[in-house]
């Protein structure tokens, strides 16, 4: 079954909300709001459980064993065993997989996530409506594997506008600097060209450092990436600005993450080429429909 026809949760992740109530209790506090309008991020958000972690990571291995493929792998957006092609620097990546099983389908309407993502994604609005751009997963298995290189996540999204966009970062596995910990550049959500995104210097993501090539040379002098070490099912919300990535795992254990992306309802097409495999918006059209589905609305919080 392709679960991106199914437009809200199966309740195989998570008990179904009750009420109104229970949806504010998600909330961000002001001041966790403003810490991320400062920083460009804010870390070490519990939104799983262990026991949530461990069953995400038993469908994560569809994505890791050859042997154990999923059937319907062709629904994925994007899938790179090695998305450096060095076998000493392994980086799984792919894109779509909440289309595959129901854990990974139920995980884009987490409401410990969506709810956050209604007050962070507009500047100075409270709340807004939430769709789904799209979801990954970046794992780094033990002993080899590989680098996040430094990079903006709006870089790589322009085909759509405005840019009212974020990301979450879930770590399915503790983080820690032997195992690639995701670090960050406190501010550089600030840093733009014209409004836009620096410009993308590594689409394999390999090259550690090919973005100060485009830094200039304030941004340069503030260039100092901090370490967010986080717990297993923990998160990091991030400004589809902030500069991040992360270093090899030389660690014993893998570091599997699952990254979700999101975009404030209005969005539109940027293109009238291809947004996601086998998905075209015309320029100028809202976002919406089978693949980019509404997954909070500020209504259901009254």
């Amino acid at each position: 079954m392709d679960w991106s026809t199914v437009h809200e949760p199966t309740g195989e992740l998570f008990a179904p909300i009750q009420n109104s109530a229970e949806w504010r209790s998600f909330r961000f506090t002001p001041e966790q709001v403003s810490q991320y309008w400062r920083d460009g991020y804010i870390s070490n958000i519990p939104v799983l459980t262990p026991d949530q972690c461990d069953r995400i990571l038993a469908d994560y291995t569809y994505f890791l064993d050859e042997k154990k493929k999923h059937p319907q792998m062709a629904l994925l957006y994007e899938y790179k065993r090695n998305q450096s092609d060095d076998p000493d620097n392994v980086l799984m990546h792919c894109l779509g997989h909440w289309r595959l099983t129901k854990l990974f389908h139920d995980l884009v309407f987490l409401p410990q996530v969506v709810v956050p993502a209604s007050q962070l994604l507009v500047e100075g609005t409270e709340n807004v409506a939430v769709r789904l751009w799209h979801d990954q997963l970046f794992a780094k298995p033990a002993k080899y594997g590989g680098v996040v290189a430094w990079h903006q996540d709006y870089s790589y999204w322009t085909r759509t506008e405005p840019m009212m966009h974020m990301t979450i970062h879930i770590a399915l596995d503790e983080q820690t600097e032997d195992n690639g910990v995701i670090q960050y550049v406190p501010g550089s959500h600030r840093w733009n060209r014209n409004g836009g995104p620096l410009p993308v210097t590594d689409f394999n993501f390999k090259d550690m450092e090919s973005i100060r090539r485009v830094l200039n040379e304030e941004e340069l002098r503030n260039f100092k990436p901090v370490m967010k070490p986080l717990k297993k099912g923990e998160a990091v919300f991030h400004h589809c600005l902030s500069v991040h990535g992360s270093y090899s795992n030389r660690s014993d254990s893998p570091r599997r993450a699952a990254v979700l992306n999101y975009f404030a309802d209005g969005v539109c097409s940027n293109t009238d080429e291809e947004l996601l495999k086998g998905s075209r918006i015309p320029k100028g059209n809202k976002m919406e429909g089978q693949l980019y589905p509404l997954v909070f609305n500020p209504d259901w919080m009254l």
